[in-house]
């Protein structure tokens, strides 16, 4: 018995060859398998397959509604530029970045929700537990937050920058940190181009504040300094005759939203009065406005002339001869023989010697 067991222990026999009875097994085997299991897998197939075509087919009709959309605004656009309601509004430019900036995040939200939706169901399809995967992808995303804070904050307050339109591009802002005229809209960084041609590139999350100086309408003062000797009277009606003729010639009669007002003396000094005219304007074209307005009453008052101080000191009418004596020098104590110090600085004479001594 022993000797029995170690002949079948023993390494060196070799095995023995599978023989046709043994694949046929294993065939047979494997085609039940197949057989039990074949509905089930043609059934996880048919609903993934299922999946990816309506999530492509919800893709593509998402996305090309949203590219209708925003053509459908550029169009709107186009059709009001060079008109007044088209300076009025905002211009191709502006409305065209702002359109493709909230049409390219409209689609990508749209993407990234359909596609993650789609795959969160392909995985349950498989009866794979999404707990541990969803716990995962919320730990990376707190964490991803936390060390890209700065981008998350640009992103999120230039995507809420554009929803409310609160500036665009041809706008002349100033966001605090910089100030001048808008050239180009991000979803992260802003292009503003200064007074002095330099171009400043700003992060939307380190705006605090905007200051549009392009939206809703300007403001063009004047001031008009005149001597205080001048008729009130008759410098308020030319400058109301001013502002009634600017109104009426073009292009001012569009870049003027109200009439050109007289609103008073702003102040009143010895050598001079100021007069405050003011109006409203189109929004950007105050300056030009201002310019125009000064160009025009400057003509206005010479040719009534009225005589402008222009903020300086009034000349005298009459001016005081000068005084002959005021590049002279005082006279010196030294030039008078009686004074003091004449005498004091004068030699002492000789004591004279008597001519006849008696002895």
């Amino acid at each position: 018995m022993f000797l029995s067991v170690l002949s079948a222990a023993d390494p060196t026999e070799e095995p023995t060859a599978p023989t046709l009875q043994d694949a046929q097994e294993s065939a047979n085997n494997a085609a039940s398998w197949v057989e039990q299991n074949w509905s089930t897998w043609l059934s996880i197939g048919l609903r993934v397959l299922l999946i990816l075509v309506i999530a492509a087919v919800l893709r593509v009709v998402i996305r090309r509604t949203i590219t209708k959309f925003i053509d459908r605004m550029n169009r709107t656009a186009q059709a009001v530029d060079g008109t007044a309601l088209g300076g009025l509004l905002v211009n191709v430019e502006r409305r065209r970045q702002r359109s493709q900036a909230i049409g390219s995040v409209l689609r990508s939200v749209a993407s990234f929700a359909i596609m993650s939706t789609a795959a969160l169901m392909i995985l349950g399809t498989f009866e794979i537990n999404l707990a541990p995967l969803l716990a995962s992808a919320g730990v990376a995303g707190v964490a991803i937050g936390f060390g890209a804070r700065n981008l998350v904050t640009d992103f999120l307050s230039g995507v809420f920058m554009i929803l409310e339109d609160q500036y665009g591009v041809g706008d002349t802002v100033d966001a605090g940190v910089a100030s001048g005229e808008v050239i180009e809209v991000g979803l992260r960084v802003t292009k503003l181009r200064g007074d002095n041609g330099e171009i400043w590139y700003v992060r939307n999350g380190e705006v605090k504040r905007i200051g549009n100086l392009s939206q809703g309408w300007a403001t063009a003062g004047v001031d008009v300094t005149v001597h205080p000797s001048e008729d009130l009277d008759r410098v308020k009606t030319i400058l109301n005759q001013v502002g009634e003729d600017m109104s009426k010639a073009e292009p001012w009669n569009e870049r003027l939203w109200g009439p050109i007002e007289v609103l008073g003396l702003d102040s009143v000094l010895l050598d001079s009065m100021v007069v405050h005219v003011s109006a409203k304007t189109m929004p950007g074209k105050a300056l030009s406005v201002e310019r125009e307005l000064r160009w025009r009453i400057k003509h206005a008052l010479e040719g009534a002339g009225i005589r402008i101080v222009g903020g300086l000191p009034a000349q005298q009418d009459e001016e005081t001869a000068p005084d002959p004596t005021a590049g002279m020098a005082a006279p010196s104590a030294y030039s008078n023989s009686a004074s003091p110090q004449s005498q004091t600085a004068s030699p002492i004479a000789p004591a004279a010697v008597p001519t006849n001594v008696t002895k």
